[in-house]
């Protein structure tokens, strides 16, 4: 028993976090870095809005409505959460860490910018924070152009959210990282989350 508690004390001081504005790239990261790391494990959050495209429950997301978010938001369900838009809400499910933990795996976040902070306020030193930062707001707009799931005004929105969430997060992350090339931000990202398991 007192082993158990042990190792699972080890992998819990090993939280990696990605935080990004929608579209910069941080899942393509994530997705990369969970290719290489058999011991990380995606922690999916919890959102109140619709699924987009192919989207399953429990794969991408916790698919719950506003209603019963807010429930589980007075229950103290979260670790964190933030309402990014009037009833869309995304958050971290306590139970999801509980669950991940009790594999003996390194929980690997992927949350907006202000989630971002509250889970490396929340975690602490125990946590690396990693903004992804696209190069600019225009390259923004064409990668969410080019996605093909949201209008103009949706883009639009995303814009304005994303210069907000930028100003906001400057100086608050561990490390930031810009999404210019693909192949050289992968690289990038491997040899920061390498240096942060070597300690």
């Amino acid at each position: 028993m007192i082993a158990n508690f042990a190792r699972q004390t080890a992998v819990m001081e090993k939280v990696i976090i990605f935080s990004a504005p929608s579209g910069a790239g941080k899942s393509t990261v994530v997705n990369h870095l969970l290719g290489l790391h058999p011991e990380f494990e995606f922690s999916v959050s919890a959102t109140s809005r619709a699924p987009r495209g192919k989207e399953r429950d429990g794969v991408e997301y916790h698919f719950i409505d506003p209603a019963r978010f807010r429930e589980l938001i007075e229950q103290k369900a979260f670790v964190e959460f933030e309402e990014v838009y009037h009833d869309k809400f995304y958050g971290t499910l306590k139970s999801e860490v509980e669950r991940i933990w009790s594999r003996d795996h390194v929980i690997i976040f992927d949350v907006d910018v202000k989630g971002g902070w509250n889970l490396k306020k929340y975690f602490g030193d125990k946590a690396l924070s990693i903004l992804i930062c696209p190069p600019s707001l225009e390259v923004l707009r064409e990668r969410l152009t080019g996605r093909g799931t949201d209008s103009k005004e949706a883009i639009e929105e995303r814009l304005a959210k994303a210069g907000s969430e930028l100003e906001f997060a400057r100086g608050k992350f561990d490390v930031e990282l810009v999404n210019d090339k693909l192949e050289l931000t992968l690289a990038e990202a491997e040899r920061i989350v390498d240096g942060f398991l070597a300690l």
